[in-house]
């Protein structure tokens, strides 16, 4: 077992994880700095949520390594990981996943008045962020209320409530519309540079890839891509040139 890069925040090693017998990932490496947003992008069924569900911890490989800050998450127990994913993880679905009941403050708030907060600093926090996304006049809005796309936004609100290290978003924007695709993603990138949040991001979306036909810069730091499983390529935005070998150290 070989430690990972000290500037790495989560760093994965030869992940090779099976699904009914059918291989999702198939030696996929990855490393993801500290504070950078990372897009993996693929078509569907090429293993981008089994890559996320593997980094966060939420699903076991059956051969490979998975790393948190140098601590090996391949070896925790299930209790372990699911605090781990509780304290220092943040984590968006595909689809907005509210409970009907609460209004979008309390479901913003839900994380943190789970794990202890006062009902005072748990409201203070998610009144917060659900200005900072753009849904404040929604707080008191019950989610049938709500359009899709504020839906969404209040689902972001919950997972950067708690201000996670790391935040896992599958396929966030995939419900909605081009125009609320791009404003929740401004949103969602914008907060998470704010706070020095690292993203994970699984998208087939351009404007986060900066793959052909998008107009404007990629929102992503740094694109991998995956085909059947495998990790085929990786692309870095910056303005001066990756060192050589840089972007692709870890290609499966």
């Amino acid at each position: 077992m070989v430690a990972p890069p000290d500037n790495d925040v989560l760093w994965a090693r030869a992940l090779h994880v099976s699904h009914n017998g059918s291989p999702a990932l198939t030696g996929v490496s990855i490393g993801v700095r500290e504070g950078e947003i990372l897009a993996v992008a693929g078509p569907r069924g090429c293993g981008k949520t089994t890559l996320l569900r593997c980094l966060s911890g939420q699903l076991m490989p059956q051969r490979g390594e998975v790393w948190f800050n140098s601590t090996p998450v391949h070896t925790m127990g299930p209790l372990v990981r699911e605090r781990l994913r509780r304290d220092r993880f943040g984590w968006i679905d595909p689809e907005p996943q509210l409970v009907p009941e609460l209004t979008a403050w309390e479901n913003a708030a839900l994380p943190l008045l789970l794990r202890g907060d006062s009902h005072r600093a748990a409201r203070k926090a998610a009144l917060e962020w659900l200005e900072r996304l753009d849904v404040g006049p929604c707080a008191r809005s019950r989610p049938h209320a709500l359009l899709q796309s504020e839906r969404q936004r209040v689902t972001i609100a919950r997972a950067l409530v708690t201000a996670p290290t790391v935040l896992f978003a599958d396929e966030p924007t995939a419900p909605l519309h081009r125009a609320d695709r791009a404003h929740v993603l401004r949103t969602l990138t914008t907060a998470a540079r704010s706070h020095g949040i690292t993203v994970v991001l699984a998208t087939h979306d351009p404007a986060v890839t900066g793959s052909t036909g998008a107009a404007d810069a990629p929102l992503a730091d740094r694109t991998v891509s995956l085909l059947d499983g495998r990790r085929v390529h990786a692309v870095r935005v910056a303005e001066s040139p990756e060192p050589k070998g840089a972007a692709c150290s870890l290609s499966a």
